[in-house]
């Protein structure tokens, strides 16, 4: 058996993978458009790219069912699907964003396309890895590598867009998907049966499962309203005066290190004090520290230090509420459909927050900040009631 070590090395780095070019997508990318000038809904909009990440449920079990038994199950889809994604990158580094923008967006929702096929076979894989022992702190790790790939590319490569331009941030974040491909490349899945006997499921099977689609509500209200805040975070920054290297550091690097270590924590106290437990403590302090930005959108704990301090403890509770949420996700997966189950809960979870953050420049641009945070918060400690009530009796 895979040492546990090993899987969760394995796991962190194509997790990483996933994390740099949509890092810079929905860090980088919101920061940009406001500074050439885009509108708060037209920002907003813009995350509709991430579409294939809310649809991809509908082409997992496809990914379930198809493979090549000399690469292996997940190998088959992630090998190739790294490497095209790396390439991609290369090509949107001959783009001239200001004269190009529109290929831009059409680049960005081919890597989108990529990186959400790739990651149904990534969650196929966790699910068969990870032991019932394991999956908190696999969840953790997850969570963490996903976040470290994010402040590469929403943080450092952000930091760094004045020095090295588009061209370089784009090559850089396709050298660094390659090298991220070695651990799984050099990855042994083992003997399978042939690709006939796995005829997997189909989501309407899934869904019908007993206490599914109460399940499927939860996690559609559980991170609505940290999306729907955290959508016009780059925007107000902006609007406030920050240089998109402040932002870098503010967002990219500071809070998503904060986001790091609460996904460890959460894996950690998910698999210590159990999943609900963590959930329902993380959902509160989340409305919390999502509501407390309303104080900088009305003039309060504007400077460097406070600006600081809300980003770290909103993230770092964001990160402990994804790591236990993931986990929660994964103990509801049959191994051997592990891709499709998954990936239904995950889109389930992408086409919430995605469809708050499409609607929150519409929110924001007539209600101003302070008000948009405030409604952020409030649906998010909604959320989190909904959990209580709709967590299945044992």
């Amino acid at each position: 058996m895979t040492h546990t070590r090993h899987k969760l090395a394995l796991l962190g780095a194509l997790y990483l993978s996933q994390g740099l070019p949509y890092g810079f997508f929905t860090q980088a990318l919101p920061a940009l458009l406001r500074q050439l000038g885009r509108s708060l809904p037209e920002i907003g909009a813009a995350s509709l790219l991430a579409l294939p990440w809310a649809l991809k449920f509908l082409w997992a079990p496809l990914v379930d069912r198809y493979w090549s038994a000399r690469l292996g199950r997940r190998r088959s889809w992630i090998l190739p699907l790294q490497a095209l994604t790396a390439a991609f990158m290369a090509v949107l580094a001959l783009v001239e964003p200001s004269a190009d923008l529109t290929w831009v967006l059409v680049g960005f929702l081919v890597a989108n396309l990529l990186a959400a096929t790739q990651d149904i076979a990534t969650d196929g894989l966790a699910v068969s890895l990870l032991t019932e022992q394991e999956r908190g702190l696999g969840n953790g790790v997850q969570v963490a590598g996903y976040r470290v790939g994010m402040i590469v590319g929403g943080g450092a490569l952000l930091v760094l867009y004045d020095h090295i331009g588009w061209a370089g941030v784009f090559g850089s974040m396709s050298m660094l998907l390659l090298l991220a491909s070695v651990p799984i490349a050099l990855h042994a899945e083992g003997t399978s049966a042939p690709a006939e006997a796995h005829d997997g499921v189909s989501i309407f099977e899934v869904l019908r499962r007993p206490g599914m689609g109460p399940w499927m509500a939860v996690l559609v209200a559980y991170k609505f309203g940290e999306a729907l805040a955290g959508a016009m975070l780059r925007p107000m920054l902006v609007d406030l005066g920050l240089s998109m290297a402040d932002i870098g550091w503010l967002l990219g690097t500071a809070g998503f290190a904060a986001g790091l270590v609460g996904a460890v924590l959460g894996g950690w106290a998910a698999g210590r004090w159990g999943r609900r437990e963590t959930l329902v403590l993380a959902g509160v302090l989340q409305a919390v520290t999502v509501g407390a930005y309303l104080l900088p959108a009305v003039g309060i704990a504007t400077a460097w230090v406070p600006l600081a301090l809300l980003v770290t403890a909103e993230h770092l509770i964001g990160g402990v509420a994804t790591a236990a949420l993931f986990t929660a996700m994964m103990d509801r997966c049959d191994p051997d459909s592990g891709g499709t189950d998954y990936t239904l809960q995950a889109s389930a979870v992408v086409i919430s927050t995605g469809t708050a953050a499409a609607l929150s420049g519409l929110l924001a641009e007539p209600l101003g900040y302070a008000t948009h945070f405030a409604i952020g918060g409030g649906l998010s400690l909604a959320g989190t009631a909904l959990l209580v009530l709709l967590w299945p009796k044992r």
